[in-house]
């Protein structure tokens, strides 16, 4: 279908420009300004932005075995409705992809169900369980990376072997970043709060000490090596010098873990996730790592459970929150309307970094499939989760105003997503 976006404001070339963009024949045709052509549909989006479409890549989609929670087609919609044109879903899933047949299962749902570009990741070991390595050269070609997230790799001999086989793949180890031997039964941060309401904590330490183990591997082989949802002020100092000593590692924090704290918890499951909501000190080097370039990008960690599972307060509730439909009016109304960080910056935090680290190329630029997305950024409403796509409903933003919403998204150069307000 051939179609013009007109008079919008465009993010190409690093900045916005008031465009025009024609797309013919699969692709982007033209930008410029006043482009008309009356044999095609046009839109007209006088005051809108037009970004570079969306990368999540930290999602969870649950399928297959868990589509009781979430669903390739539900978690597609739920990112085509947010502006999203690739996202890599997590891999502890049944059957984990971990070989070929396994990873066949999850690509076949994806060919007949997804809405957007779903790209999978394989997992480290078989089954996530830490103890041999996944058939890694054989689903190479067909995985955006290597993660055993929601578990982690215990082992340093086992994460050694896993980064010499990535290395020799050209493929990166995205590392959930968690020691089971610090955790003692905790669910969230061990600071204050847990103090005060006798909740079990779960230490900083536990996060920062694989990732000070991992980068020492990254900087012995070479590996292409990121660190999934950093939440802790230490993590943000290990990388910033890694980065320095010329490790290759980039990293990831999520729109939570930017914008709460333990401060903000309450006796609710959609304030539980993992990591835990930390310090306020945390956050701010959170947000500090954003601003010099030492976290290099944003992903929600997307992670529906359901009803039932979330219903049981902060101790017994299921770990796991939903993101992607609340992700970028939660970081535009906190960071961007608040001067924190510039919109430019968080479209390079939540496109152009994670689509150049994991090979995602949605540049607004002629000759490209158009991969983009509007967003009205007057648009201010209340966060609903009965609204939502995904068939998850928790989120600790529920009730919250934001401003910005997604008009239209169109991925590989269709229309997937048209708001109907």
């Amino acid at each position: 279908m051939d179609f013009i976006l007109k008079n919008a404001f465009v993010f190409t070339e690093g900045s916005f420009k008031k465009l025009d963009i024609a797309v013919l024949q699969g692709g982007i045709a033209r930008i410029g300004a006043c482009i008309d052509d009356k044999n095609v549909k046009v839109y007209d989006f006088t005051g809108k932005y037009i970004f570079p479409g969306f990368t999540d890549v930290h999602v969870h989609f649950r399928e297959p075995g868990f589509s009781y929670k979430e669903t390739i087609r539900s978690g597609s919609l739920a990112a085509a409705k947010s502006g999203y044109c690739t996202v890599c879903t997590m891999p502890n899933l049944d059957p984990v992809p971990d070989s070929r047949e396994s990873l066949n299962k999850q690509l076949e749902i994806i060919r007949r169900d997804a809405v957007v570009n779903v790209v999978p990741y394989g997992s480290v070991t078989v089954g996530e369980k830490g103890e041999k390595l996944s058939d890694m050269a054989d689903i190479a070609d067909k995985v955006c990376a290597f993660s055993d997230d929601g578990r982690g790799v215990q082992s340093e001999e086992m994460m050694l072997e896993a980064m010499k086989t990535a290395k020799s793949l050209n493929k990166i180890i995205a590392a959930h970043c968690e020691d089971n031997s610090l955790l003692f039964g905790g669910y969230i941060h061990k600071g204050a709060y847990a103090a005060e309401h006798n909740h079990k904590g779960i230490c900083s330490e536990s996060e920062w000490k694989p990732i000070q183990r991992d980068v020492r591997l990254s900087k012995k082989t070479g590996c292409a090596y990121h660190v999934c949802h950093i939440s802790t002020f230490q993590s943000v100092e290990i990388i910033r010098q890694a980065k320095k000593d010329g490790v290759d590692v980039t990293c990831e924090t999520a729109p939570h873990y930017l914008t709460l704290c333990q401060d903000d918890l309450i006796e609710d499951g959609r304030f539980k996730m993992n990591p835990p909501l930390r310090n306020k000190e945390d956050r701010q080097a959170l947000i500090d790592g954003i601003i010099d370039g030492t976290i290099d990008m944003i992903a929600t960690d997307h992670a529906p459970h359901s009803r039932e599972e979330k219903s049981k307060g902060l101790e017994k509730s299921a770990m796991g929150i939903v993101g992607l439909e609340t992700a970028f009016p939660v970081l535009y109304t906190e960071l961007v309307k608040k001067g924190v960080i510039t919109l430019e910056k968080l479209i390079e935090l939540m496109s152009v970094n994670p689509g150049r680290r994991f090979g995602f190329d949605h540049t607004i630029k002629e000759g490209n499939k158009a991969n983009l997305c509007v967003y009205d950024l007057e648009n201010e409403y209340i966060i609903d989760p009965e609204t939502f796509a995904s068939m998850g409903r928790s989120t600790p933003f529920e009730g919250k105003s934001v401003f910005g919403r997604c008009l239209m998204t169109v991925c590989d150069s269709q229309i997937v997503w048209r708001d109907s307000e």
